[in-house]
């Protein structure tokens, strides 16, 4: 799914770099935390495999053709959004249709929204202001937005920042099911260790700009010494 070879990174485009002689390959599948210290990389990993930068040296790729992004959660509060729920996912739809070959019908249009609604238990807030809703709902919208046009990768930027840790358990209890009963490939860049360790097949720790992937369990060993 996600495949690394020799990745170098620097945003000056030579030393010191970000990233440096990465190495990395996912399966399909796969739910991968990306953790490590302030400034490890991880941001920069994540936006090199949504293509949104350009590695200075090696490669990185996907054979996803269709990935969804959650970014970090914002403390702006959009109380005067005028959408509800229900329009800014059937609108995303549009613009998600729009760029295929086929573009959706309205009636195809309305059962992607209700599905995404019913995964991420949003069904009672179609009609709910998105700038009304509480924290842990408004991140619940974003991973239904993500989850328009049926992605085979989800990319996840700190999804518990911001909220309170009732609204972290549902979000990471999500997590699990997109990942375990619909098979999608889950990378999520995290500062919750805990979730990570409870959460994760795999753990991709980054240090000094250098990556070492193993399960939680082997984390645990190596590196919390437990």
């Amino acid at each position: 799914m996600i495949t690394a070879e020799k990745l170098f990174f620097s945003y000056t485009g030579s030393a010191p770099y970000a990233l440096a002689g990465v190495q990395m390959n996912i399966a399909a599948g796969e739910y991968v935390s990306v953790v490590g210290d302030n400034g490890s990389g991880k941001s920069t990993l994540m936006r090199l495999i949504l293509g949104l930068l350009k590695p200075t040296r090696g490669t990185v790729s996907t054979s996803a053709t269709r990935i969804g992004y959650v970014p970090q959660r914002s403390d702006y509060a959009q109380r005067d959004f005028p959408l509800t729920v229900g329009e800014m996912l059937r609108s995303y739809a549009r613009i998600v249709g729009a760029s295929s070959s086929v573009k959706p019908t309205s009636a195809e249009i309305k059962t992607a929204v209700a599905d995404v609604l019913a995964l991420t238990g949003l069904q009672a807030h179609e009609r709910s202001l998105v700038g009304a809703l509480s924290g842990g709902e408004s991140q619940r919208t974003r991973v239904a937005r993500a989850l328009i046009g049926s992605p085979e990768l989800l990319i996840f930027d700190e999804p518990s920042t911001g909220i309170d840790r009732a609204s972290q358990d549902e979000i990471y209890g999500l997590l699990r099911k997109i990942n375990r009963e619909r098979g999608i490939t889950i990378v999520s860049v995290e500062h919750n260790l805990t979730a990570a360790m409870a959460n994760s097949t795999l753990i991709y720790h980054l240090h000094g700009g250098h990556g070492h992937i193993c399960t939680p369990e082997q984390y645990a060993e190596e590196f919390l010494r437990v």
